[in-house]
């Protein structure tokens, strides 16, 4: 991952280090259930945009590296590397 990239994905999970603190506090407080879910699904969101984002930069490089690279076999574990990833979201 480039510098720029990687700087930004860690200020976005440390941003969501604080939501996940920010719940704990919440259900310390026993506050409504409401709030608490809608906070569950503002770092779900946060999540899914960190993993969109270094998924992005893995097919940028990695996988392009190994297309630029013509080895087949190399080609042939990434490409089995993401299918195994997306196979264990279910």
């Amino acid at each position: 991952m480039a510098a720029t990239g990687r700087d930004a994905t860690i200020r976005r999970l440390k941003r969501i280090e604080g939501q996940v603190r920010g719940l704990v506090r919440m259900l310390e407080e026993d506050r409504y259930c409401i709030d608490v879910l809608h906070q569950v699904n503002a770092v779900k969101a946060a999540l899914v945009k960190v993993e969109s984002e270094v998924l992005k930069d893995h097919a940028a490089t990695c996988v392009d590296e190994a297309i630029v690279s013509g080895d087949a076999e190399e080609q042939r574990r990434k490409f089995h590397e993401l299918v195994k990833l997306f196979e264990g979201v279910r």
